[in-house]
């Protein structure tokens, strides 16, 4: 069949050709001016308004409007005056579907480009890094894909095509797939876990059962750990995330606690200043909130109080600092108070037979020597 021959069933007049091009050129004016139209007014609101998420997305988003797709709808707009037969209407519908389909997942497609990254700003407190970002990256690539697969899927589904068979073995050979690679799966969605909820980022010094360590490096698959005795610990994400990991460097105040042991000998009234003398000595230091130094324990080896306070500063050379400076000063008040930190005095008793009691005697029929006292 000939071009002519495809298009001789069309009965349409040079009245009707120009009402078509007439509105089909008003059509592109209009929708065109009115999408310059809405940029500028976004381009002109204030500073406090600019920075919405809304306004954000759609500057960026209308900033994607194609003209190819202007240009189509607005011929389409022109053809839906012309009185089509049958074939042509239907074929006129599928272009609808199609343009506004494609301009819509390309809307789509820049609005999570714009928007996840805003989250992984605003959630990352400003600060990026290349690992952080690769995570970043797939997850928004993968957002993207799954834009244009249910454009695809939705387009061939409007030109007639049967996609029940071709999503079902889709999904067939995507369980197969994920089934094979799962380990790598799980780490890959652990790193987009780590990306996205922040439980630790590079730099952080992080504790879990097994070590203690900086976090150098966070992969798709992998963390990378510097340990304190220098050597690199490489764990799975998925692996790592199962722990109970303690974050140091978000760590806000510190807790102290400590025992002081004295001799039970020590006469009550020595006993009983010490607790205040001790407050006063660990109050007098900065960046310190004392909780409580208490007399707990009593009996015949020593006397044991409790001693806990508070670091406004988390920071651990501090902790050591004050810390050191406390136990110094201590030690300074029990030499002045004359109070002994020694534990009480053992005695052992070692008693001797009397001369015709001959030992003790065993089951074999030997005889014990017994232990003499000693002083």
């Amino acid at each position: 069949m000939t071009i002519r021959g495809y298009f001789s069933n069309l009965d349409i007049s040079w009245t009707n050709a120009a009402v078509a091009l007439a509105a089909a050129v008003v059509s592109f004016i209009a929708i065109h001016g009115a999408v310059r139209l809405f940029r500028r007014r976004l381009d002109q609101v204030d500073d406090e308004r600019a920075h919405k998420p809304i306004v954000d997305v759609l500057r960026h988003t209308l900033a994607r409007t194609s003209n190819l797709a202007i240009l189509a709808t607005s011929i389409l707009i022109g053809v839906s005056m012309l009185d089509l037969p049958p074939p042509w209407n239907q074929r006129i519908g599928h272009l609808w579907f199609i343009t506004l389909g494609a301009q819509l997942a390309l809307y789509l497609h820049h609005a999570i480009a714009v928007t996840a990254r805003r989250y992984f700003r605003v959630h990352g407190k400003g600060l990026e890094n290349d690992q952080v970002t690769v995570a970043h990256t797939l997850m928004i690539w993968a957002l993207q894909w799954s834009v244009w697969t249910v454009f695809l899927l939705a387009m061939l589904s409007n030109l007639g095509i049967n996609v029940t068979t071709f999503v079902a073995s889709l999904g067939i050979g995507g369980v197969a797939i994920a089934l094979a690679v799962q380990n790598v799966l799980g780490d890959l969605f652990a790193s987009l876990a780590i990306a996205t909820d922040k439980p630790f980022e590079v730099g952080d010094a992080i504790s879990v059962p097994e070590f203690f360590g900086t976090i150098e490096h966070v992969g798709l698959k992998t963390t990378r750990i510097r340990a304190l005795s220098g050597e690199q610990i490489v764990i799975a994400n998925a692996e790592l995330l199962r722990k109970t990991v303690h974050n140091f460097k978000r760590q806000n105040t510190r807790r102290v606690q400590y025992t002081l042991r004295i001799n039970p000998a020590t006469p009550h009234e020595l006993a009983a200043q010490l607790p205040e003398r001790v407050s006063a000595i660990i109050s007098a230091r900065d960046k310190v909130k004392l909780d409580h130094v208490n007399l707990t324990t009593m009996d015949q080896n020593y006397l044991e109080y409790d001693i806990v306070y508070n670091l406004t500063n988390a920071n651990y050379g501090l902790y050591l600092q004050t810390q050191q400076a406390v136990l110094l000063e201590t030690m300074q008040l029990l030499r002045d108070l004359d109070i002994s930190t020694a534990p009480r005095a053992q005695e052992l008793l070692l008693q001797q037979p009397a001369a015709n009691d001959g030992g003790a005697r065993r089951p074999d029929g030997r005889t014990t020597p017994q232990a003499r006292p000693m002083h």
